[in-house]
């Protein structure tokens, strides 16, 4: 489990394909300052287990799956990557719950700057964008933030400089892929539904009515 707290970029050292499958190695400072075999590590937001390690970075294996479904597919020696530690139990909880396991993939389709901030603009698919909600948590590349506003096929979010600064969001470019988990309550309830309703949650949708006639509303 992680915050969404990003403790430091990292940078690929290298990359060794296995089939559909890759070998990851990252030069990395802080996450390795008291790493153990087996330990996990988000990057870019994808909990990954350590299978090798110095005193300058770490190894991970990608499983195809991974690959698949995830950003990791695109990179290359040198790219930045946002890194975390598993959360302690005890420490302060900053961000929001966070799994390391990733929903898909989204686009970057805009920035703006309103004073301070940097507003960024994602697009990315209908099976996404039902968990997506104002106001609401969304880790970007790993990265805890809250959505500002929503469209149809997209949202924003808004960056202070420290975030720029200490992420990797500080050098994305329009088009650029980034990793995308959901709050993880709202697909617990959804699933939930559908075990209790079946069949008839799907037809009827969560409409108004629906959750009247449950017993959800009044």
């Amino acid at each position: 489990m992680f915050t969404g707290i990003i403790e430091e970029v990292g940078r690929v050292a290298s990359i060794r394909p296995s089939g559909n499958a890759i070998q990851l190695s990252i030069q990395a400072a802080k996450v390795v300052s008291d790493v153990q075999l087996g330990d996990s590590i988000a990057v870019n937001g994808v909990c990954l287990t350590v299978t090798r390690f110095t005193a300058n970075g770490f190894d991970a294996d990608v499983v195809p799956e991974t690959m698949r479904r995830t950003s990791l597919r695109t990179l290359q020696p040198g790219s930045p990557v946002n890194l975390e530690r598993a959360m302690q139990m005890g420490g302060r909880f900053g961000g929001h719950m966070v799994s390391g396991h990733i929903d898909g993939i989204g686009r970057i389709i805009s920035f703006s700057r309103e004073d301070n901030a940097k507003v960024i603009g994602i697009e990315t698919v209908p099976e996404i964008m039902k968990y997506i909600v104002p106001k609401g948590s969304i880790t970007i590349d790993g990265i805890s933030l809250t959505v500002m506003d929503r469209e149809a096929n997209s949202f924003r979010v808004s960056i202070i400089p420290h975030t720029e600064q200490m992420t990797n969001l500080g050098s994305k470019k329009i088009g650029d892929p980034v990793n995308l988990e959901c709050d993880m309550i709202g697909k617990y309830v959804e699933q939930l539904l559908e075990i209790r309703f079946g069949a008839d949650k799907k037809q009827a949708g969560l409409s108004l009515e629906y959750l009247k006639q449950h017993g959800f509303a009044d």
